[in-house]
């Protein structure tokens, strides 16, 4: 994700000392985020679900993708520096190639994320136990409606497609 620092130039430059939070779970701020240098931690509820070290890792993607809250609160694990897009859908309105590599990291994200549902449906799909409801779970996943979401431009669509 190195490449979309190449992008930051338009982003405010963020000091963020250890401990301080970038974003807190449940808000919703409209703000893309890169990290630059340090450590930043995803935390979903107790849980530390992963950490960011690599120079352009983004977050706050799917809030603003979804145009819903963020669903995690990310904090410095280290003193770490970020860019932050105040308007991160205009922002990705005009750089399709940043949006291209955030539609390539949450692709690779839900590949993981099936290949592991599928794999437990695999192991536990006969004994009964809540492990059972995995096929379930995938086919909503794959059924889910698209929520106000429109793909390509702001432009009409058109109508002979």
């Amino acid at each position: 994700m190195r490449a979309v620092l190449d992008y930051c130039g338009g982003a405010t430059k963020r000091e963020v000392p250890a401990g301080a939070l970038v974003l807190h779970e449940g808000s919703k701020t409209g703000h893309l985020f890169a990290l630059l240098e340090g450590r930043l931690e995803v935390v979903k509820g107790d849980s530390v679900v992963a950490v960011l070290s690599e120079p352009g890792a983004m977050f706050g993607e799917m809030s603003v993708l979804l145009d819903q809250p963020h669903t995690a609160t990310v904090r410095a694990a280290s003193d770490s520096v970020v860019y932050e897009f105040d308007d991160a859908a205009a922002f990705l309105r005009g750089q399709p190639a940043v949006a291209l590599l955030i539609a390539r990291l949450l692709a690779q994200r839900l590949n993981v994320a099936t290949t592991y549902l599928a794999d437990l449906m695999h192991q536990y799909g006969g004994h009964g136990n809540h492990l059972s409801m995995v096929g379930e779970l995938l086919q909503s996943m794959i059924n889910l409606p698209p929520s106000q979401v429109s793909p390509g431009s702001d432009r009409q669509s058109d109508s002979r497609l």
